[in-house]
């Protein structure tokens, strides 16, 4: 008899042991699961609070029509971009260019005459840019220091010759060739990221409206955009 009770004590002891142990464990799963679910939101929420940033660029101006819609829409809408005017342009488009600056955009370089500069070598693009820097200067009072190369060309020469900060691009739609504006907003929507740079030309009305629907998209995600200065010296 004394043996059965004996037994029977181990049993409980035992029985107790393992629910304690069961537990803890369970316990333990808990607070993981608690702590990664804690991580997961702060990691979403740095996601969320994180600056999405992108500029947007527009070589081949000013153009007397497209360069003014395009100024007064990005007004309408609290957006700075950036302009890298071809020097042959300007004449006549005087106060376009005076209203970039005003308007708090970064004017940039895109040669005199739209000149393949890798090909053409450090003097006659020094000349291009030289007769570039100075009209937009005798409008604006300041000398661009970026240079957008036309076709993205650029040498080692250049960069050891030419005192100014080349431009690339991250995103390119091509809405010189295609010229649909949906399309060309589709593909930069499609294609852009954090810290991109995108590549338009506003002597193209559907360029322009296509600005317009990226950034009335773009916008909506709580995105801003910068000009391209505040992106390649970050």
């Amino acid at each position: 008899m004394s043996e059965n009770r004996i037994g029977m004590g181990i049993i409980v002891v035992l029985t107790l042991l393992l629910a304690w142990q069961i537990g803890r464990f369970a316990l333990r799963i808990a607070n993981a699961g608690l702590s990664g679910s804690t991580a997961a939101a702060a990691s979403a929420q740095d996601y969320q609070t994180e600056p999405f940033r992108v500029a947007l660029t527009f070589d081949d101006g000013p153009h007397p029509v497209c360069t003014a819609e395009l100024l007064d829409g990005l007004a309408q809408r609290g957006v700075k971009a950036t302009f890298f005017l071809i020097g042959e342009n300007i004449p006549g488009n005087e106060e376009i260019v005076r209203k970039m600056a005003q308007d708090g955009h970064l004017i940039g370089n895109h040669t005199y005459h739209h000149v393949q500069m890798a090909r053409e070598g450090s003097l006659i693009c020094g000349t291009e840019l030289d007769m570039t820097n100075a009209m937009i200067e005798s409008i604006t009072g300041k000398i661009p220091e970026f240079v957008r190369p036309p076709f993205g060309q650029w040498s080692k020469e250049l960069q050891n010759e030419i005192g100014m900060i080349p431009v690339g691009w991250d995103v390119d739609p091509l809405d010189w060739k295609i010229q649909d504006t949906q399309k060309v907003a589709d593909t930069i929507l499609r294609e852009v990221k954090n810290g991109d740079i995108i590549l338009l030309h506003d002597i193209y009305p559907t360029s322009v409206q296509a600005a317009f629907l990226v950034v009335d998209a773009l916008q909506k995600e709580g995105c801003e955009f910068v000009t391209a200065d505040e992106l390649i010296v970050d």
